[in-house]
């Protein structure tokens, strides 16, 4: 099938960075600050050091790692119709952002601390719209005890999706066996979880070439149940990464193959997805520049290394603000360079929602990008190029200087072959502009008023509770 793409790497490219790649975990390696998994990538044929806490991962490791890791999946939501099934065919699938600190409220305009109400009425808008494949957990839950906040998330999340859902915040080993439990009640057991995960969890490297203790035990704990780790860089160049473009693609991959080997290693077939939400930094400012032209060419850059490799991956961002307001604060080129990240062969993408480099969130703003998002997804409608799609016999009976308007070739494929818009949502795509925000604020309210989620059942939610209740009592009795 022809699916329009964007291909940056030459093969010769792509064969440099891999190598390059394979050279930096093998001489220069990745340091772990846990001494458990490091052990176990020593047994498996790393060569370890206890007192640098680094690892040197053979190219051996890399290979075999390669060879066991699942290459298809099927990330699985509580209705069926919402299952994701990847790699993909045509264009990526597409969820909310990731993790905000803070939130618009819809009926006042003012930004405050979010809550566990807040990230239940995103997740709840998101299940809603047609241009949302799946949820991540969004917003902070600044109210409850924050060693268990990504339970609440996570838990809230679930309540009010039938979408897969994305869970962000992941504390320790501990944390991470109790979002597993969770997990096993959407689906319906561990073993369940196992073969159908209803969540997967993003996990991400200290870039350069780094892993917390807490967070890589996490890491083996989702591996070894089952649930797939999307394995998340974020190298930034000039400032966790080399400032070249190849020095950033170069970094990234090898925090990924890393990371795809711990994975195997601690499960053999555990599922990975190659990550990264890589981008240079400001060098004005020191901070995260998601609106540079090489954002969208790193992503490429990236997605090629995982198709290199077979790998289902997720980069880019599909997020279309990073001003503290709802709207489309961006000129043509900017809008432009986010577009062509989805066309860079990712399988999915997150951002829907975000506001302010991903620090916040706007309801009107998860209806504008979902809106524009489905207008845009369909230049990457999958056309079939075959000899009978090519029609050269329709061409023969027609004839010279003929028109093809009355033919019945015509009459029976258009419908499926020419690709409109909406204009409807088109009046969403103007650029530099707060024009759609009254409108989406009012789709978002009405969808809070009327759109109803299937609720859980009585005794999985009183279980879900008592999983929270109980990492709370934990929590507190160890502090």
């Amino acid at each position: 099938m022809a699916v329009a793409r964007l291909r940056f790497l030459e093969r010769n490219e792509e064969e440099l960075i891999d190598q390059q790649s394979i050279e930096c975990l093998e001489t220069i390696g990745v340091k772990i600050k846990s001494e458990t998994v490091l052990k176990m990538l020593d047994r498996a044929g790393a060569r370890a050091d206890s007192r640098t806490q680094v690892a040197k991962i053979p190219e051996g490791m890399v290979k075999d790692a390669l060879k066991t890791v699942p290459k298809e999946m099927t990330l699985h939501g509580r209705d069926p119709k919402h299952n994701m099934r990847i790699p993909v065919s045509s264009w990526p699938y597409v969820g909310t952002t990731g993790l905000g600190t803070y939130i618009i409220d819809i009926k006042t305009g003012k930004k405050r601390d979010s809550t566990v109400k807040d990230i239940a009425d995103c997740v709840k808008v998101a299940d809603a719209l047609d241009g949302v494949d799946y949820v991540q957990t969004s917003l902070t839950a600044t109210e409850v005890l924050q060693a268990t906040h990504g339970l609440h998330e996570l838990w809230t999340a679930f309540q009010n999706t039938t979408k897969h859902v994305q869970g962000i915040e992941i504390l320790n080993a501990e944390d991470a066996r109790k979002q597993v439990e969770l997990g096993a009640l959407i689906a319906g057991g561990l073993e369940e979880l196992r073969k159908k995960p209803s969540f997967t969890v993003i996990h991400c490297s200290i870039a350069p070439l780094m892993f917390e203790r807490d967070a890589v035990e996490a890491m083996v704990e989702f591996a070894r149940a089952g649930v797939p780790v999307t394995t998340m860089s974020m190298s930034l160049s000039g400032g966790t990464a080399p400032v070249t473009l190849a020095g950033t693609l170069v970094n990234a991959n090898s925090e990924n193959l890393a990371s795809l080997v711990i994975g195997q290693v601690a499960g053999k077939d555990a599922r990975t997805i190659y990550c990264s939400s890589s981008t240079p930094v400001n060098m004005k400012t020191g901070m995260i520049n998601y609106e540079s032209a090489n954002q969208p060419l790193i992503a490429a850059g990236l997605a090629q290394m995982a198709k290199r490799y077979g790998l289902p991956c997720m980069v880019g961002d599909w997020g279309l603000n990073d001003s503290e307001e709802p709207g489309v604060p961006h000129t043509f080129s900017e809008t432009l360079g986010i577009a062509l990240s989805t066309m860079s062969g990712t399988d999915m993408q997150g951002g829907i929602g975000t506001l302010d480099n991903a620090k916040g969130v706007a309801l009107e703003q998860e209806v504008i990008d979902a809106y524009i998002w489905e207008n845009v997804r369909r230049q990457m409608t999958p056309f079939e190029i075959t000899k009978g799609t090519a029609a050269l016999d329709v061409i023969r009976q027609v004839g010279h200087g003929n028109s093809f308007l009355s033919n019945i070739h015509t009459a029976r494929n258009f419908k499926k072959e020419i690709i409109l818009r909406d204009p409807a949502k088109g009046r969403f795509e103007a650029t530099m502009s707060k024009s759609m925000v009254p409108e989406a604020r009012e789709i978002a309210l009405r969808i809070l008023r009327e759109h109803h989620v299937p609720e859980l059942d009585r005794s999985i939610l009183q279980q879900g509770n008592a999983i929270i209740k109980e990492r709370e009592r934990e929590v507190l009795m160890h502090k």
